[in-house]
């Protein structure tokens, strides 16, 4: 298993500051810009735990857990959906396409590591 942490998000400032808080917390942390590329990249790679955004180009979040979770090498991954998506329904959305947990953006700076390392069986990094 890859010690990483994918980020699949489009949005740099926010791929930005998950990455700046989980990398201070020793994560090592590989970034996607869109869905295919993050695919591609779980499908070699099996990361740690995957964060996903709901709100990509050409490949919606929903379209893209449900991609992961179809392989069968990636099953233990924690697919984390992290959207600004917050209406009544998105978080039975998310968690109805493959997604293991849910959290809405902004995230909280305070909070965000521990609420990822808590969906991490290995939540300590090497």
């Amino acid at each position: 298993m890859d010690k990483a942490i994918l980020i699949i998000e489009d949005n740099t400032d926010n791929q930005y500051l998950m990455q700046y808080l989980l990398e201070k917390h020793g994560y090592r942390v590989v970034w996607a810009k869109d869905g295919k590329t993050g695919i591609d990249y779980a499908n070699q790679n099996r990361p740690l735990a995957i964060l996903l955004d709901i709100q990509l180009p050409e490949m919606n979040g929903y379209e893209v857990a449900e991609v992961l979770t179809r392989n069968d090498r990636l099953k233990g991954v924690p697919i984390i959906a992290v959207t600004s998506y917050a209406m009544v329904g998105d978080r039975e959305k998310a968690l109805a396409s493959g997604a293991t947990a849910y959290m809405e953006k902004p995230i909280n700076p305070a909070t965000f590591v521990s609420e990822i390392a808590a969906y991490i069986n290995d939540s300590k990094p090497e």
